[in-house]
């Protein structure tokens, strides 16, 4: 069981030892890296690679741990009761398994289980989660009843950087930090998905986005997400390679720009260079 490139995503060497590693030691994988580099994305690559169901948990602000165990529906179990119901009878009726206990319960193999930008939750979720992932179990209050792992879920967790994580948590995870791709790789992610483009529109589009990225003071530089957007809009409107070609991006704005700049200052940065240096060009 050996994670490679799949015909939708570009592995680097060094991503897929880290993947097999996690694998292999049986910890989490750890993902970080800039916006747009495809973290979320691995998750889904690698139980495509490996052949295995996906769960997806996505964490948010109010996100606990506890409710990727279960919840508890108190409430609809008092209601029923005022109501006469007979399920009440079964507290098992009340409670909502999380994906954590999805994956415990997955059979007959494994299963990748996702968690989704990690560093959204309170500071203190990651450390909530320590003895779970650890001892893969957790015990059910309600019921008296601890749910073990059948088969040990592959755990990946993403996270943009914006809180730091506790020591104990990096501590039980496989870490790698996803680096913006290279030229020639990013060459090769837009070849699986466009494997028709004109080879020359390619050139020229990394040409405007690689020298869009080296712009200084850029709020946010543009992603290979975005670039993937940008060039289906090309192909789309079928620009002409001219369109493209010698174009730099200190001096006009690139066609469709709104693909690769997301906010108002950039815009406004790149507008006031063009007219700077038209107005030095005089």
């Amino acid at each position: 069981m050996r994670f490679s490139s799949t015909d939708t995503y570009i592995a680097t060497e060094d991503l897929m030892v880290a993947v097999n590693a996690s694998v292999t030691l049986e910890r989490p994988l750890l993902i970080k890296g800039e916006p747009g580099t495809g973290k979320t994305v691995l998750a889904h690559e690698i139980a495509a690679s490996l052949k295995l169901p996906l769960l997806t948990w996505h964490i948010k602000s109010t996100t606990r741990a506890q409710h990727g165990l279960y919840e508890y529906d108190a409430v609809s179990r008092l209601r029923d009761s005022q109501l006469g119901d007979a399920k009440v009878k079964d507290i098992g009726n009340y409670i909502r398994k999380g994906r954590l206990w999805e994956a415990f319960e997955s059979a007959p193999g494994r299963t990748v289980l996702l968690i989704d930008e990690i560093d959204k939750a309170d500071i203190e979720f990651p450390n909530d989660l320590l003895l779970e992932l650890d001892r893969m179990e957790f015990y059910v209050y309600e019921t008296g009843v601890t749910i073990r792992a059948k088969n040990r879920p592959i755990v990946i967790i993403t996270s943009n950087n914006e809180k730091e994580l506790p020591d104990a948590f990096l501590r039980r995870c496989f870490f790698h930090y996803i680096r913006f791709p290279d030229r020639e790789t990013m060459e090769r992610i837009v070849a699986v998905h466009f494997p028709d483009v004109k080879k020359l529109l390619v050139r020229e589009a990394l040409n405007v986005f690689f020298e869009l990225r080296e712009i200084q003071g850029l709020k946010k530089r543009p992603s290979t997400s975005e670039l993937l957007d940008w060039i289906k809009l090309l192909v789309a409107d079928d620009l002409p390679i001219e369109a493209l070609r010698a174009k730099d991006v200190k001096t006009a704005l690139p066609p469709l720009y709104g693909a690769l700049l997301k906010n108002e200052q950039d815009v406004h940065m790149l507008e006031r260079l063009a007219f700077l240096s038209r107005r030095e060009g005089r």
